[in-house]
């Protein structure tokens, strides 16, 4: 007697092999696992920082680190900013911050284009150039820059904050955006140079959009490393009326040098909760910037 078998699709799996929901939940359980730790690992600090930010000083001292406030007062908070002076920190790092920010972008934009995009005679080694400057550590140059920022008399004003964080974050800068302009194929300026473009309508009309997301992303890569400098700050800046909010943070000591944990909190989460936020906001732009310099188009 011939047995008879039913065909099936090319491609297609049999019902009957199909791996049913346990088992497919069984195989994606170690991940929902390792994602949970990581989770957890990433979520509680944040969360234990908050709550101890409404912990009086006794708690702090009294009981033990993992208890919940006694109330959700906001004292530690209205301390920070009157006592502490965190409002006035806030904005000398807005002042020293976006101004570096944003003649580090323009300056870095405009030297990745013309490394990538236009073609001169030693290009290549001047790239080399920026990318040594990236190996440079930032200690070695402190002491050098101090005794220059003092004979020209820019001590006690931002102007060696500006100063050294655009020539610090500058390599980097145009590092990483020559690697997104490589990205963008170079059909696109050969179609603009047909139509008639000059290097600034190129520059402005079709090398500016097609690298938006990734500007925006080095932009609040470098907004993270100037926000949160506490070396460079600490170097320059001599008087308190002009630091900076990480060397501000110092400051949050009582008689004889005890700290003053409940508004060191707060102000820690003052501090962390601007940057947070503006991470979340800008996430999925974030996402497509970094993935923008990983595929040639």
């Amino acid at each position: 007697m011939t047995n008879i078998t039913a065909a099936t699709p090319t491609g297609t799996v049999p019902r009957a092999q199909r791996p049913g929901p346990a088992r497919r939940f069984a195989r994606r359980l170690p991940m929902i696992l390792l994602l949970t730790v990581l989770l957890i690992i990433v979520v509680y600090p944040l969360i234990w920082l908050f709550l101890s930010s409404f912990k009086t000083q006794s708690e702090f001292l009294n009981e033990p680190f993992y208890t919940l406030p006694g109330s959700l007062n906001l004292d530690n908070y209205v301390s920070a900013f009157t006592t502490g002076q965190m409002g006035t920190y806030i904005l000398n790092s807005i002042i020293a911050v976006f101004p570096s920010l944003i003649i580090m972008l323009v300056l870095g934009v405009a030297a990745a284009f013309a490394l990538e995009v236009m073609i001169f005679k030693g290009r290549g080694g001047i790239l080399l150039v920026f990318l040594a400057g990236i190996m440079v550590p930032a200690q070695m140059i402190l002491l050098p820059l101090f005794t220059v920022f003092f004979k020209t008399g820019l001590t006690g004003t931002l102007w060696p904050l500006i100063i050294t964080y655009v020539a610090h974050g500058l390599p980097l800068t145009v590092f990483m955006m020559a690697t997104y302009f490589r990205a963008v194929p170079r059909e696109m300026f050969e179609a603009a140079t047909i139509d008639g473009a000059n290097i600034y309508q190129m520059f402005w009309r079709v090398g500016i959009p097609m690298v938006r997301n990734a500007i925006l992303t080095v932009g609040l890569v470098q907004f993270f490393f100037l926000w949160n400098d506490l070396l460079i700050a600490v170097t320059f800046i001599n008087t308190q009326e002009l630091q900076t909010i990480q060397v501000g943070l110092l400051n949050f000591t009582g008689p004889y040098g005890s700290i003053q944990y409940g508004p060191i909190f707060a102000a820690v989460c003052v501090s962390v909760l601007g940057t947070l936020l503006i991470y979340l906001f800008l996430n999925q732009r974030i996402m497509r910037g970094l993935a923008a310099g990983s595929v040639k188009g």
